[in-house]
């Protein structure tokens, strides 16, 4: 057998495939950037820095990544294009020598109750497989051990045409699934309390139910069961037969005659699991939660004991593991014991599970379990879990695009996520990563530096080369690269303590700790070390604990920082005042809202198969307001002109003069003390970044009255300019008498704590315990834990 030789001849000129080395954007106008144009290396990792505002996003996801998937959907059939997002053209005159991009961002995962870390990255349907393989005793096929597949059995006559005649025979059938009959694959059960629901010693006539917005006069909810005929609407609930009883709580669908009108008649507990149980809790209504948290227990199914899935499936196992145990397991240990099965008969199988769980431990999630739900991962460990597919994967000559990757990750942590970078670029991809880091920034291979300020401050290129060329360029980012805060000289005395006691939430180990209030406490330590199931978990939720932690913002593409903080109310009723007209005449959303584009300020047009296209109303020219609206005033602005202003301006209009609003002052106060002074009260919250979110919350959360703010990262997506000002912010809330505990890995902020409790050594199994209480002075000195290490090296110390 020969092999073809092959001779290298020395080409005079490069051969024209490889002169397309860089990806082009020229003229890029995409929210604030200022016709940005720019020329990025491709197979290099460029890093994408800036103030929080200034561009980054809008450059990298809103317009390179966004034209990248449109083009390449474009490339699917119409029928198939029918199926997926349309994504309008990004605002850029010239995008040139793009390649397929892969965005692995921070979108949480979703909240399903039945979506789990292990079903979210196929690492339960290869444990599936290799249960149903080689599980003793063998109970059926995968779908055996998956807890969203119910058991079913039925039995019946078919009809068969056979050698010209009609045929009826008995057929029978069966499934077998995993899912727990009793909890139905949610391994939690809820339990209502019916005296939340109704005073028993009322009859419906006289108003028995306390549901919220359950009127007496109410044809869908009152009235059905009043009128039904089932129950006696003058008799007190408490007085009623069984049947009657019965039929009140549990009565299954029937259809009831009310005034004419055909309605439907269902027990009182089906109806509130439908109308009230199937809605996630966070987008809900204030006083709707309320009466949910106080109506519905949540507990864990007693049945399968949480684990979701039936009593066979649990009987199933290997080498006395069953399918529950392992994804009960740290994915650390889970990993070790399938290194451990030796069967020759599923290796290419056993090859590829091991393969995906030794990429969790390489990311750093080796802590997590295959059970956890993925709506509890925070957006650092959701990123980094998507990130999995792709460490194995095949491709080259891809752009995978990153939102700040190192979010959420111990200085010990970056390191490795350095490494994983490196390795996708080394591959022959093109990596870009928006990041604040130093760390990550240090390691590209190109940086594009944006700025020079946030919102309209901001949008344009300040800096565009090497990480040296940076340092050396003066741009505030490069000033801050090589910033290092200085411990405190004086630390602040503790007012009292906060005591916990005995806290084993997730993987404490019986931990007992003071947290000193009236001074700034950090709590720190590797990622999955437990600081969340501490802070969040174990201190008593109580009067004054204010809690701001990094769930994301719900808000619709109509929502804005004026609509969410409740500053457009005061302002509405202001306007209002001064024209003698209704509050509501001010509202997009309600009677002021412009008739052609019902108050959005944009059209947006379906084109069926091709992309569609959001384009500004002709009728409000996108001020989203009638002409008659925009007749009315308050010092010389109308209600559109107010939306366009900036927080900054928007508070000294507001502070003095005709336009004076004490109430929308002190909202732009605090808007403006969490660094957002640059953004427009009208703008989009769809559009806002993840620290101008988070930031966002704080201000709101600086309303309640509360005496104890626990934060988890308010450092998340700040530059490290930006964290001088959020340092400031909470020394000025501790000094007014409040406490302040936060969640953090930034070495600055350590550096400023008055008090720090480091939590490890490791993670999961390996953490859950505090390994230092102290000074950072002490911490540094001690050098006795992985944090101390990381900021001794950080001041200098």
């Amino acid at each position: 057998m020969s092999m073809a030789t092959r001779t290298d001849t020395q080409s005079p000129t490069p051969h024209v495939a490889d002169s397309h080395d860089l990806i082009r954007v020229h003229g890029a106008r995409e929210n604030n950037l200022k016709d940005v144009s720019i020329e990025i290396p491709k197979r290099r990792l460029t890093v994408f820095t800036g103030v929080s505002g200034s561009g980054k996003s809008s450059l990298v996801f809103g317009t390179i990544a966004a034209e990248s998937q449109r083009l390449i959907n474009e490339t699917y059939s119409a029928f198939v294009q029918g199926f997926m997002p349309t994504l309008a053209r990004p605002e850029v005159d010239v995008l040139d020598g793009l390649t397929t991009a892969i965005i692995v961002d921070q979108q949480r995962m979703g909240a399903d109750p039945r979506s789990t870390v292990g079903t979210a990255t196929d690492a339960n349907a290869m444990l599936r497989i290799l249960f149903s393989r080689l599980g003793k005793p063998h109970i059926g096929s995968p779908q055996a051990f998956s807890f969203n597949v119910a058991s079913i059995s039925g039995a019946g006559a078919v009809t068969l045409e056979r050698s010209g005649k009609t045929v009826k025979e008995r057929r029978s059938f069966s499934i077998t699934g995993g899912m727990c009959p009793r909890c139905e694959g949610r391994g939690s059960v809820s339990d209502i309390d019916l005296t939340q629901l109704y005073d028993d010693s009322k009859s419906l006539a006289e108003g028995a139910f306390t549901i919220p917005g359950w009127k007496s006069d109410s044809f869908w909810t009152v009235r059905v069961y009043a009128e039904s005929g089932f129950v006696d609407p003058n008799k007190p609930i408490r007085k009623y037969t069984r049947k009657e009883l019965h039929d009140f709580l549990y009565k299954e669908p029937v259809k009831v005659k009310i005034d004419g009108v055909n309605l439907t008649y269902e027990g009182l507990i089906p109806k509130i699991q439908k109308s009230f149980l199937a809605k996630e809790k966070e987008a809900m209504q204030p006083h709707i939660r309320a009466f949910v948290e106080r109506a519905v227990t949540f507990a864990t199914c007693p049945e399968c004991g949480g684990t979701r899935l039936s009593e066979a499936a649990r009987s199933s196992k290997i080498k006395g593991i069953s399918i529950a145990d392992a994804c009960a397991m740290q994915i650390s240990d889970l990993a070790g014991w399938v290194r451990g099965l030796d069967e020759p008969s599923v290796a290419p199988l056993l090859a590829k599970l091991q393969q995906t769980l030794d990429s969790f431990v390489e990311i750093g999630l080796g802590y997590l379990s295959l059970d956890r739900p993925a709506g509890t991962l925070s957006g650092g460990e959701a990123q980094r879990t998507k990130m999995i597919r792709h460490l194995g994967s095949s491709l080259t000559d891809t752009t995978y695009v990153f939102d700040e990757p190192t979010i959420g990750l111990h200085p010990h942590d970056i390191q490795r996520m350095n490494k994983l970078l490196l390795r996708l670029r080394d591959k022959g991809n093109t990596v870009l990563v928006v990041e604040h880091k130093p760390e990550t920034i240090a390691i590209a291979d190109h940086v594009v530096d944006l700025g020079p300020g946030a919102g309209t401050a901001g949008g344009a290129v300040c800096f565009e080369g090497s990480v040296e060329g940076l340092r050396a360029s003066g741009t505030l980012t490069g000033r801050h690269l090589d910033y290092r805060a200085a411990l405190k000289q004086t630390v602040r005395k503790p007012t009292g303590t906060l005591e916990i006691r005995g806290a084993t939430r997730h993987n404490l180990r019986d931990v007992d700790v003071d947290i000193p209030l009236g001074v700034f406490v950090v709590v720190t330590g590797v990622a999955g070390s437990g600081k969340s199931s501490l802070v969040h978990g174990s201190i008593p939720a109580g009067a004054g604990v204010v809690s701001v932690d990094q769930s994301p913002i719900r808000g619709s593409r109509r929502s804005n920082p004026a609509t969410y903080t409740g500053l457009l109310d005061p302002i509405r009723k202001a306007f209002a005042k001064a024209n003698g007209v209704k509050p509501a005449l001010f509202s997009a959303n309600s009677e002021g809202a412009c008739p052609a584009c019902n108050g959005a300020g944009v059209i947006y047009t379906d084109l069926a198969m091709m992309a569609g296209v959001a384009t500004t109303c002709e009728e409000c020219e996108g001020k989203r307001y009638q002409a008659s609206v925009l007749e009315y005033h308050l010092g010389g602005r109308d209600i559109s002109e107010v939306l366009a202003m900036s927080v900054s301006e928007a508070e000294e209009f507001f502070g003095t003069g005709e336009a004076r609003i004490p109430a929308a002052h002190t909202i732009l106060d605090r808007l403006a003390d969490v660094g957002l002074g640059y953004l427009s009260l009208g703008q989009p919250l769809t559009t806002l970044s993840g620290g101008e979110r988070q930031r966002l919350k704080l201000a709101t959360h600086m309303a309640e009255t509360g005496g104890v703010y626990v934060l988890d990262e308010p450092t998340a997506g700040l530059h490290l300019a930006d964290v001088e000002q959020l340092l400031g912010l909470l020394d000025r809330l501790i000094d007014s008498g409040k406490s302040v505990i936060v969640v953090e890995h930034h070495q600055a902020v350590m550096a400023h704590a008055d008090w720090i409790i480091d939590l490890g050594p490791g993670a999961g199994h390996d953490g859950g315990r505090i390994v230092f209480e102290g000074t950072p002075a002490d911490l540094v000195a001690a050098h006795s834990t992985l944090t101390g290490e990381h900021l001794a090296a950080y001041v200098g110390g």
